[in-house]
C-alpha cells in the first residue's frame, strides 16, 4: 500500500524536477519514500551503473534488485559481481516462478523466439509485480534518448502498470552524458559494450546495434516487439507509460 502519496503532489514534484540533476532526484526520491524505494538494474546498459553510484552516495541501504530471468549473459553475472565488491551490497535476484525447464514443459521450447511478449511477462514483468508490493517507488534507469517509445518519459509519475511511483533520475540526460559520468567516477559497465552491444538483456533476444540504429535496437530484433513490459506503452501514444 503506498503510504506517502495521499500527502504527496506528484504532478508539483515531477515539474519541479524537470531539469533537476539526477543527484537531486535521487535524493528527493530517497527522502520521501524512505524505506520504501527499491532501485531496479538491469546490469546492461550504463544508466544503471551510474544511478547505482549514486544511490549508494545518498544511502548504502537503499535495495538494489535485478531481474534474473535465467537468460542472462555470462558477462552481466560478472558485472553484478563486480558492483558487489566496490559497494559492498548483494543485488536482490528477483527471479520468475517457473524455472526455464518449467516454462518448456508448459509453454513449449524457446518461448521467445515464438512469443516473446509472453516469456517477459513470464520471466519478467510478473516477478517484478510480486516484488514491488513491498514498495511505493521504484528507481530506473530510463531515459529519453534511449528510444522513441521513451521519449516522453517523466522524471516522476504514477506507474499504472505496477501500481507505485516510477522515477527516472535520468530521464532528461543523453548517452554522451551518462558515459561521461561513467568514466569520471570509473565505474565499470558491462564487458559487452565493448562488442557493439548498446542495450543488454536475456541472450536469446539481444544482439549489438548496427551503425544508424536506436540504442535498443538490438533487442527483440526483427520480432516488431519493442519493450519487454516493464515500461508499457501508452494506448495510442508512441510514448512508454509511466
Amino acid at each position: 500500500m503506498v503510504t506517502v502519496l495521499p500527502r504527496l503532489d506528484l504532478p508539483a514534484s515531477a515539474a519541479a524536477l524537470e531539469g533537476a540533476a539526477p543527484q537531486a532526484v535521487v535524493r528527493w526520491a530517497l527522502e520521501t519514500f524512505r524505506g520504501r524505494v527499491a532501485l531496479a538494474c538491469s546490469f546492461g546498459g550504463p544508466t544503471g551503473l551510474a544511478i547505482i553510484d549514486i544511490v549508494m552516495r545518498v544511502d548504502s541501504r537503499t535495495p538494489v534488485y535485478y531481474l534474473d530471468t535465467g537468460l542472462l549473459f555470462p558477462q552481466t553475472h560478472d558485472l553484478i559481481a563486480r558492483v558487489e565488491r566496490r559497494y559492498g551490497i548483494v543485488p536482490r535476484a528477483v527471479a520468475p516462478s517457473l524455472s526455464l525447464a518449467e516454462q518448456a514443459e508448459r509453454f513449449g521450447e524457446a518461448l521467445w523466439a515464438r512469443d516473446p511478449d509472453r516469456c517477459c511477462a513470464l520471466r519478467k514483468v510478473e516477478p517484478q509485480r510480486a516484488f514491488l508490493r513491498e514498495y511505493d517507488a521504484w528507481i530506473t534507469g530510463l531515459r529519453r534518448d534511449q528510444a522513441p517509445t521513451r521519449n516522453a518519459t517523466p522524471v516522476a509519475a504514477w506507474d499504472d502498470e505496477f501500481g507505485l511511483v516510477k522515477i527516472s533520475p535520468f530521464a532528461t540526460w543523453t548517452e554522451s552524458d551518462v558515459w561521461r559520468y561513467i568514466a569520471d567516477q570509473r565505474l565499470s559497465v558491462n564487458a559487452l559494450h565493448a562488442e557493439g552491444y548498446a542495450s543488454i538483456g536475456c541472450m536469446p533476444c539481444t544482439r549489438p546495434i548496427r551503425p544508424g540504429e536506436d540504442l535498443r535496437a538490438g533487442r527483440w530484433s526483427d520480432s516488431g516487439k519493442i519493450e519487454c513490459g516493464l515500461h508499457a506503452r501508452k494506448p495510442g501514444t508512441g510514448s512508454a507509460a509511466s
